[in-house]
Formats: C-alpha cells, sequence, structure tokens
C-alpha cells in the first residue's frame, strides 16, 4: 500500500477545482470525476464508400466530456453472432458478442491495471479519481487500510459509470433516394390534369435538385453499462484482487474463470446527417464523408445524453460572472435547455464525493457555441465565440459542475 499512496498523493487536485470557491474569473481546467467510455462499431454490410465511411469513423475525435477506456475491441461482424440481422435482434446479437469476447471483464481488468501474471493494482482509479491533495495528505502509509478503503470508494462511484456505445452505421448515396421520391411522385400526379402535373412535375424537379447532392448518415448507437453493484465488488475485492506482491496461480485462475462481470443494457438513439456539396466551400469526397460521419457521431452521442440520466455528463462552469461553459452545438444545446448546478463535497473519511444542487441555469439562445466538428483547413469565423452562456442564478464560480435536465 506504501506504493499505493505514493501514486495517489502524487495526483494533485488544485484548491481551484472541485473543493471550495475560486476567486479567479476564468477557469483553465477542472478535474472532476468523469464517466468512462469504450466506443465499438458494428461492421455493418456493403456500403457505398464503406473504407471512408469506417476510416472517418476511427479516426473522429473521442467524445471530450468522458474519460477513454478503450479496451482494443474496436469492431466486430454482426453476422457471426446471428443469421437474422433484423434491427429488433440486434441488442440480443451485441450481449452475445459481450458475452463471447468478456467485454465486461476487459473493462473491469483496465480499471485495475490487470498484468500478465494476474496481479492488479489502483493506479488508473487513482489518476481519475481527482482527490484533493490535502486530503490525500492526511493517509499515512501507516493507514494502509484506511487508504485502500477510500479508494475502493471512489473506485465503486467510477467502475459503476463506466458505458459502452455500440454503433451500427450505414452511409447512404442521396441521388437515388430522391430519385426514387421523385418517380413516386410522378406516378402520383399520372392521373392529374396537364396543368397539375406540369406545376407538380416542376416542384418535384426543384426538390430533386435540391436533396441529390451529397451523402446520408444513418447511424443508431446502443448504449450499455457496466454492471458494478455491491456484491459484484465484494466478490471481486475477496475472491480475486491481488497486487504484484500477492499474487498467486489460484487467485489469478479465480478472475480468469469468473462469469461474474455483466453488461446491462439502457437503451438506443438513432440519428441521420446530411451533408451535401452544395456549401459555401468546395469540398472533397473524403472531406465530406469526414465531416458527415463524425457530425452524426456528435448528434446520436447528444441524442444518448438527453434521453439517458445515467448518462449525462458532468461539466465545469468554465466563468462564474457571466455564466459560462464549454459545451455547445456539438452537445445539442438548444435556447432554454436547463441545467443544474452542482457542487462537489467530499466526505473526509472515506473520499466518496457528493454533489449538491446550489440552482438552475438556463441556455442563452443567442450565445450557443458552435463547437461542431470542421475541417482542418475550414477558416474559423472571425469573432466567433468559444463558449456557451448561460441565464439564471448568481454567486457561481469556476469549477462548479452542471448537468443537463429536463
Amino acid at each position: 500500500m506504501k506504493k499505493l499512496l505514493t501514486i495517489t498523493l502524487g495526483i494533485l487536485l488544485s484548491n481551484t477545482m472541485l473543493f471550495g470557491q475560486e476567486s479567479q474569473k476564468e477557469m483553465k481546467e477542472t478535474k472532476y470525476r468523469r464517466s468512462s467510455l469504450h466506443t465499438i462499431l458494428i461492421e455493418s454490410a456493403s456500403f457505398p464508400k464503406k473504407d471512408q465511411v469506417l476510416g472517418a469513423y476511427y479516426n473522429a475525435p473521442f467524445p471530450d466530456k468522458y474519460d477513454n477506456h478503450n479496451i482494443g475491441e474496436k469492431s466486430f461482424d454482426l453476422a457471426k453472432y446471428s443469421n437474422d440481422t433484423v434491427e429488433s435482434k440486434t441488442p440480443e446479437m451485441i450481449e452475445k458478442y459481450f458475452k463471447d469476447q468478456q467485454i465486461a471483464k476487459k473493462l473491469v481488468a483496465k480499471w485495475f491495471n490487470r498484468q500478465e501474471d494476474g496481479s492488479f493494482d489502483y493506479e488508473l482509479i487513482g489518476n481519475r479519481g481527482a482527490f484533493n491533495a490535502s486530503f490525500l495528505d492526511t493517509k499515512t502509509a501507516a493507514a494502509s487500510s484506511d487508504g485502500k478503503y477510500l479508494l475502493q470508494s471512489a473506485g465503486f462511484e467510477l467502475i459503476n459509470n463506466t458505458f459502452v456505445v455500440v454503433s451500427k452505421m450505414y452511409f447512404v448515396e442521396n441521388e437515388p433516394v430522391a430519385r426514387v421520391i421523385r418517380e413516386a411522385g410522378v406516378r402520383a400526379l399520372a392521373n392529374q390534369n396537364a396543368l397539375v402535373q406540369k406545376i407538380g412535375i416542376k416542384a418535384l424537379d426543384k426538390v430533386y435538385e435540391k436533396t441529390k447532392e451529397g451523402y446520408s448518415v444513418w447511424t443508431t448507437s446502443y448504449l450499455y453499462k457496466l454492471k458494478w453493484d455491491e456484491t459484484t465488488q465484494g466478490t471481486f475485492f475477496q475472491d480475486m484482487y491481488a497486487e504484484k506482491n500477492q499474487i498467486t496461480p489460484a487467485t489469478k485462475a479465480k478472475f480468469d474463470a469468473t462469469d461474474i462481470f455483466e453488461m446491462e443494457f439502457v437503451g438506443s438513439q438513432k440519428a441521420t446527417t446530411l451533408v451535401t456539396f452544395s456549401l459555401k466551400e468546395q469540398r472533397t469526397e473524403d472531406q465530406i464523408i469526414n465531416l458527415s460521419v463524425t457530425r452524426n457521431i456528435d448528434k446520436v452521442f447528444a441524442k444518448l445524453q438527453r434521453n439517458y440520466d445515467v448518462f449525462k455528463p458532468k461539466v465545469p462552469l468554465f466563468t462564474g460572472e457571466p455564466i459560462t461553459a464549454k459545451i455547445g452545438l456539438k452537445e445539442g444545446l438548444e435556447d432554454g435547455d436547463k441545467f443544474e448546478v452542482l457542487e462537489a463535497v467530499q466526505d473526509q473519511k472515506t473520499g466518496k464525493i457528493e454533489y449538491k444542487n446550489v440552482g438552475t441555469i438556463k441556455v442563452d439562445g443567442d450565445k450557443i457555441w458552435d463547437n461542431r466538428f470542421i475541417l482542418a483547413d475550414e477558416p474559423v469565423q472571425v469573432g466567433a465565440i468559444d463558449r456557451t452562456t448561460f441565464n439564471g442564478g448568481k454567486k457561481f464560480y469556476p469549477g462548479l459542475l452542471i448537468r443537463q435536465i429536463k
């Protein structure tokens, strides 16, 4: 445990972060306990520009409101888990994949930095735990059991907020779809008089010309949460957890053989993104694909966050006067969206953090940051804002956390 406490004592949380008011006007960086996320792509059947689409997906920026809990499993072929590829059966097939590949166990193994000999440690939990330095200074090496308890307490909060998002993506050329719609409209006009047909076909041609360019991205994302209840945690620490100087073949074998770790299905959301070539700046086809795929990912994540409370991220206030935060259109913000303001309070005995509601704020529709993905060579608009402004409440300060509410 001496090594453990040495590691965690090196994790400094500045006084401007979670535990006390901040006199500065602007928060440069706040370290706080965030949810952890791993993303997986279902390898769908062949579709237009599939290689470019997959490349754009893998190269898209990771959702920055979560800690990256990558376990290496980035994609899988749905057909290997069922001959029935009906969308309603997709969650069932995903769960078969999870069980076959032991995804839940791999997530736990990453949390505790499992080594080839089967040993674990608390380094990652310490790094993500956002402990305040003055609190850790009271935990000496002699109080090893106390130090271990506080990290287990923080670990429960962290591990219990571990998610996997599995996305099924299609990339459709707009022209064939637009043509089918136009032809159906023409057939519907067949029994009309000549004047109605002329006006109707002209309208259909106009719609066709407007919608035929570019591509549409269709994505369904399935949200899963790692099940980490008191029973699971207790069994893990009692029967399987061992550090470098404690590990035995029997203890290692227990973790290798266990099937107690599970994933829980939370829900799913769909998103469609249309990006055409008819934009202000001429873009190449690859640029169009990169832009549409990345923005589609952002859109479906925004829907998951809006609809499932457990997946809603906490975000620190950037300034208190005016009230601003570094979120915007990428997160799906709209005028009047409500957020609760949270103050993080740490129990000085256990290290556990609780979040106290200290007010409510609303998005100012005239001052929403457009933080959506742009291409590397795309010019940034002069005078563009770099944060979103909120209305409501007083005496808020940088570092307080906000979370969207319905």
